[in-house]
């Protein structure tokens, strides 16, 4: 038996699918297929056909004809037996038995013929082994991958360190006009204390503005103006050569620590002015802040073996005028919180009418910058339910020959709308970066710590669960263990709303804003 061409035809006589084996020109063969359809005719149910020089086997697939083309001298029997195993690959391969889906698949099918057929004769293979055979990784490409991708990572890593020359170029450069020393007023700007410590004496807010704030930071820094001369007095550096040697050495440190892999940052001094605050700025005359923060530990085959919310609410005022005042809540969130309010807070006020006021309504509460608020309320909440884990990891290590192959998927709740999610899973020691295949997100890799980072900027409907995929060289199960989770949301397990500000002094409730976060303090997979 020789097969001189296996294909897929219409019955139009376009070939979607053709695989010639014997050294036969392309024209004769193209002629060969376009003259079956007229040859085939109507009403016919014959499994052959044979001409003057060929014999045409053929099986109708739908409104398509799978066809091999033989010599005469062929075993009818062994070409029936050739088409057969054909008939089993084509269905495989394809989406669907027409046009639309044969064409998209055209390569893989002509593959899979290569593996049945060879050198025009028949192989003694089965359709597992055909699909076994089709499917196994080639040395030669993978290599090609991995060359390829270490050009990639090496281009990448000559961009960084471009980038972080011109970066310190110019900070030198404006180092170098404007000088870098920073006033020890900006530094002591802002450091008032946030606790809530009424006193009980005279005022009952202590001897400043209230809840045991005094003007000593003012006084501290008068006094570290007079006696430090301006910058602009100061005599030029000695030993400037020194420095400088000092200043590349440690630029060169800290270029090997990012090849590496390592984040570092800048620690720049502004150099004229004083120094601005890193808080977002208030803009109304009462701010509210709850903010939750979860510790959560997971097994790793499943189960909660500790879950801990913890909460507080916090109250900013602007101006000491708007200090007369209650807060109005409501917490309609999970039952298994438990609320505890501040000592110098009317818990009887709270309890039947969730209200949050001072024992002395005379006393206003106290004003600050940003940053200094005041904690009226906290609570907390454990369990060991997982069906309220926001949440879960599940990881999935296998070993095979000498790699390892790591799959790691996670399922979130549609409770929380999870942001800046990232999973640091650890690793064995590895010279290079590990393979990943399959991602939903970003990744990188930190080679000086040897974790992995898979990066999700936000979750929410659209992507409840997803997972990656990567390759390393054989390692235990245990050793991609503890995996690390961080994340923020923007509702809380309590869900506290704050619904009004009530002046206690009459007249219009000052305007308030409410600021709601939840946040990952430690929460991992063991």
């Amino acid at each position: 038996m020789v097969v001189v061409a296996a294909s897929i035809i219409s019955k139009s006589g376009k070939a979607l699918v053709s695989r010639h084996f014997v050294d036969m020109s392309r024209i004769r063969i193209e002629g060969l297929l376009a003259a079956f359809p007229k040859l085939v005719g109507t009403g016919k149910q014959h499994t052959y056909i044979e001409t003057e020089n060929v014999r045409y086997v053929y099986q109708p697939i739908e409104s398509l004809f799978l066809l091999v083309v033989t010599n005469k001298q062929s075993n009818i029997l062994e070409d029936l037996e050739t088409l057969r195993l054909l008939s089993k690959l084509v269905p495989e391969y394809a989406y669907s038995l027409d046009e639309e889906g044969i064409g998209k698949t055209a390569f893989e099918s002509i593959f899979a013929f290569d593996e049945a057929i060879s050198m025009g004769h028949k192989e003694n293979v089965t359709v597992t082994q055909v699909k076994q055979y089709c499917e196994m990784e080639s040395h030669e490409e993978k290599l090609h991958k991995l060359v390829l991708q270490s050009k990639i990572n090496e281009t990448k890593d000559v961009m960084k360190r471009k980038a972080s020359e011109i970066d310190k170029s110019k900070i030198e450069k404006n180092r170098g006009e404007k000088g870098g020393f920073m006033s020890l007023q900006s530094m002591g700007s802002g450091s008032f204390g946030s606790d809530l410590n009424i006193s009980s004496s005279g005022s009952g807010f202590g001897s400043g503005a209230g809840f045991g704030l005094t003007t000593d930071v003012e006084t501290f820094s008068s006094k570290s103006k007079a006696g430090r001369p301006p910058s602009s007095a100061t005599a030029p550096p000695k030993g400037l050569g020194m420095k400088l040697g000092k200043s590349q050495r440690a630029n060169q440190f800290l270029e090997s620590l990012k090849a590496e892999g390592e984040v570092i940052l800048e620690d720049v001094r502004p150099s004229a002015g004083p120094a601005k605050a890193a808080v977002v700025p208030l803009t109304d005359p009462v701010t509210l802040i709850v903010e939750e923060k979860l510790n959560v530990t997971l097994k790793r085959d499943g189960g909660v073996s500790n879950f801990d919310v913890q909460g507080t609410l916090s109250l900013q005022i602007l101006n000491q005028d708007d200090g007369l005042i209650q807060v109005q809540i409501e917490a309609a969130g999970n039952q298994g919180v438990v609320f505890k309010t501040h000592p110098n807070i009317n818990k009887e006020l709270f309890n039947n009418e969730n209200v949050l006021g001072l024992k002395d309504p005379q006393r206003p509460f106290p004003t600050g910058q940003p940053g200094d608020g005041v904690s009226l309320l906290k609570w907390r909440m454990q369990t060991v339910d997982e069906a309220v884990v926001p949440l879960t990891i599940n990881c999935w290590p296998s070993v095979s020959g000498n790699e390892t192959y790591v799959s790691i998927e996670y399922e979130a709740t549609s409770t929380f709308d999870l942001q800046n999610v990232v999973v640091s899973v650890p690793l064995p020691a590895l010279r290079e970066a590990p393979n990943v295949r399959q991602i939903d997100g970003e990744w990188r890799y930190d080679s000086r710590n040897s974790i992995l980072e898979w990066s999700i900027l936000l979750i929410d409907n659209s992507n409840r669960s997803g997972s990656i995929e990567f390759v390393v060289p054989p390692a235990d199960s245990s050793a991609f263990f503890p995996i690390s989770v961080r994340f923020t949301a923007a509702n809380t397990f309590s869900d506290l709303k704050v619904l009004n500000t009530i002046p206690l002094k009459g007249g219009a409730p000052p305007k308030f804003s409410q600021r709601t976060q939840l946040s990952t303090e430690n929460y991992q997979v063991v």
